[in-house]
């Protein structure tokens, strides 16, 4: 019998395609990558047309010894890697790695480990896509070339260990600039008024929000607006003006891409993107499944489209009529309406098996599994369901010429989210409206519930909705999202705190030096650009050399310039006024981890070290003591007292010493503008210009 050889990327796979593939079939891991560009240079020719130069990555000597050993021994050759760019790249890393020329070679993808798919992917073998190749190894080249030749000078002018990415310091740059419109946001007052009503002897009240008077818009101002509100509409008689009943549709979900499951996975279950696409895979690779040994139990974990192919649907299909009634299987699943390129080489993420449910897997998976899972398998079940309706009612209401509007809605067929639904979805049920309320009805005011509000600045991202808008502008592919933010993270660039992310001082430096030196690195247009013209590579319309051709000579230049103009950034080693407490030596700034420190000028033999408290001029308004700038312990930066936990002063916003001129209370800095910070008063001004600009 013949001797056949299939290579996969993960070891966690080996054992499960053997099972299915039998005696006659060898197989073996590559662990990913064999060949890559070296790490000591920039290994990429620029002298002889962007030339790439790979070598065998350091480690994987004897593992590349070992494959061709089986190499030697088998007739044919098959690479089974990722279903995708990178995956395409490995399997071609490994054809010249192994020296494969002349063997009988073939590249097989599968979209999910189970027998069924694995036997088809054999029967249809192919060659290997170059243009999915030169798709990767133009990404490759375009953020090799990025990170070598920016990084030095940012351990240059700022400090070593930094370092600076084709899409990381984009992801940077929005983070920072939703930082910048918090900082900048002033909020707003105004107010809502809701009138209690009663129709006729009915013992329930009806709650209608104030929808604006005949000559102005829907919002109250201030509280003096309200004032005038109320007057008009105490004793006025609340009459029907129009009663609209109608039926209203809520979609089924569609399943899972890799950005929705990193972002509800972060919403449901407070996973990480890191944590999600490491369980995800792990679910991919395959779970001893009890009875069935080892499968992979959903499909592969790394897409950006939302088809499913026809089995899989026809499955989910039947096991919804056969479990909750044919009323509830969708008659056509939505097709998301896309503005850009989907890389739609396999499918959403859904079960290999819509017949393996939660439950009855639920023994053989860890905690964190069967919860991902669960999500997983829901989202996809409830993608082929039918819609949810809703009988809603909206009523109009005149009072002397203030219009108030009150609705309800009641489902009447709950659809997908028998199996499936969100906070959102559960939001929608709003109780009930009178019987008897007609056009016409005049309804009796019980009382008046006014409140007042400010309007919020922008939320801080968290991981999900940076995901999401990474996803919306087109920066990076769903494999990037997850390792770019643990990138930024890891460089404590940003921190998190509960779900939010915030930036660090050294992210606020480091930004500011991208977008001074390099505005079209750090240009979200430009960078979605290149990830549209990376998937022309792919579709065989570009070559991918023209596009290093077309980049890398701007990028030498703009290196070139920032070199000779950009500041060295002193942010260590500076001397102070403090005098070490051990040896009377005068301490120096140094910065660590968590930003800037004193340290003992006299290390190693004084190791003395204290935090450094660095004063912005400003007297604390509750004790009289300097104002500092503090951080979180995860490097937030925030203002505060001197004595610290002594006083319980703090202000995320910077104090200035301009005084309140109607209050004499303490100012504050939002963006161009100056805020008191007694909510009392809330006086709002212009920064006093510069002598600068004056």
């Amino acid at each position: 019998m013949s001797k056949n050889l299939v290579i996969v990327e993960s070891p966690a796979k080996v054992k499960t395609i053997k099972k299915f593939l039998g005696s006659n079939y060898e197989v073996m891991a590559s662990n990913g990558h064999v060949r890559d560009l070296p790490k000591s240079s920039l290994g990429v020719d620029t002298e002889n047309d962007y030339e790439p130069k790979y070598i065998t990555i350091r480690g994987k000597g004897d593992l590349v010894a070992a494959l061709k050993k089986e190499v030697k021994k088998a007739d044919k050759i098959y690479l089974a890697t990722d279903p995708d760019r990178e995956g395409e790249a490995i399997s071609w890393h490994l054809y010249y790695a192994l020296k494969l020329d002349g063997k009988k070679v073939y590249r097989i993808t599968f979209n999910e480990i189970t027998k069924g798919a694995i036997k088809e992917s054999i029967k249809n073998a192919r060659e290997i896509d170059m243009n999915l190749v030169n798709a990767q190894q133009a990404r490759r080249i375009l953020d090799r070339m990025v990170g070598y030749r920016i990084s030095p000078l940012l351990w240059a002018k700022v400090k070593r260990g930094l370092s600076a990415g084709r899409v990381q310091s984009v992801a940077l740059r929005i983070i920072c600039e939703r930082e910048d419109e918090i900082n900048a946001f002033i909020p707003r007052e105004y107010w809502t008024l809701d009138a209690l009503l009663k129709c006729g002897n009915d013992k329930n009240t009806v709650k209608a929000h104030y929808m604006g008077g005949s000559d102005d818009g829907n919002e109250i101002p201030s509280g003096e607006a309200l004032e005038k509100v109320l007057k008009d509409v105490k004793n006025a008689e609340f009459k029907v003006t129009d009663v609209k009943k109608g039926v209203r549709i809520r979609k089924q979900p569609l399943p899972f891409t890799t950005s929705t499951l990193q972002q509800e996975a972060s919403k449901v279950l407070n996973f990480s993107t890191q944590k999600t696409m490491r369980i995800a895979q792990q679910l991919y690779e395959g779970v001893d499944i009890k009875g069935e040994g080892t499968v992979g139990v959903i499909t592969y974990l790394r897409t950006d489209s939302t088809r499913v192919a026809a089995e899989a649907s026809a499955s989910a299909k039947n096991y919804i009529e056969d479990n909750y009634g044919s009323d509830y299987v969708a008659e056509d699943r939505l097709d998301k309406k896309e503005t850009k390129k989907i890389q739609d080489a396999h499918e959403a993420i859904r079960p290999t098996d819509i017949n393996r449910t939660p439950e009855a897997i639920k023994a053989s998976l860890s905690r964190d599994q069967h919860r991902l899972y669960t999500l997983i398998w829901k989202r996809f079940a409830a993608s082929m369901m039918s819609p949810a309706r809703y009988e809603t009612v909206n009523v109009r209401i005149d009072a002397s010429g203030s219009r108030f509007g009150a609705s309800a809605s009641k489902m009447v067929f709950d659809g997908f989210m028998r199996v499936y639904s969100t906070d959102e979805d559960k939001d929608d049920n709003m109780g009930t409206l009178p019987a008897g309320i007609k056009e016409g009805t005049v309804l009796k005011s019980v009382d008046f519930d006014s409140r007042q509000h400010f309007t919020q600045p922008p939320a801080h991202f968290t991981e999900a909705s940076l995901v999401k808008a990474m996803e919306e502008l087109g920066i990076g592919r769903p494999s990037t999202y997850a390792p770019t933010i643990t990138t930024i993270l890891a460089r404590r660039y940003i921190t998190k705190e509960g779900r939010n992310l915030y930036v660090t001082e050294l992210g606020e430096v480091v930004n500011q030096m991208m977008v001074g030196a390099f505005p079209g690195i750090v240009d979200k247009e430009f960078t979605a650009n290149l990830e549209m013209l990376l998937d022309n590579v792919e579709e065989g319309k570009v070559d991918w050399k023209t596009i290093i051709r077309n980049f890398y000579p701007d990028l030498d230049t703009a290196v070139t310039e920032a070199e000779k103009e950009l500041e060295k950034v002193d942010i260590a080693d500076e001397v102070t006024d403090e005098v070490c407490d051990l040896c009377g030596r005068n301490m120096v700034l140094k910065y660590g981890p968590h930003g800037k420190f004193l340290a003992c000028p006299g290390f190693p033999e004084c190791r003395n070290t204290k935090p450094y408290l660095e004063k912005i001029g400003i007297k604390c308004p509750k004790c009289g003591k300097d104002i500092v700038v503090r951080k979180t312990k995860k490097g937030r930066r925030f203002y505060g007292c001197e004595s610290g936990a002594e006083c319980e002063f703090m202000s995320w916003q910077k104090p200035v010493a301009t005084p309140c001129p109607k209050c004499g209370g303490l100012m504050v800095e939002k963006g161009p503008k100056l805020m008191c910070t007694d909510q009392d008063c809330g006086h709002i001004m212009n920064k006093p210009a510069s002598k600068a600009e004056a």
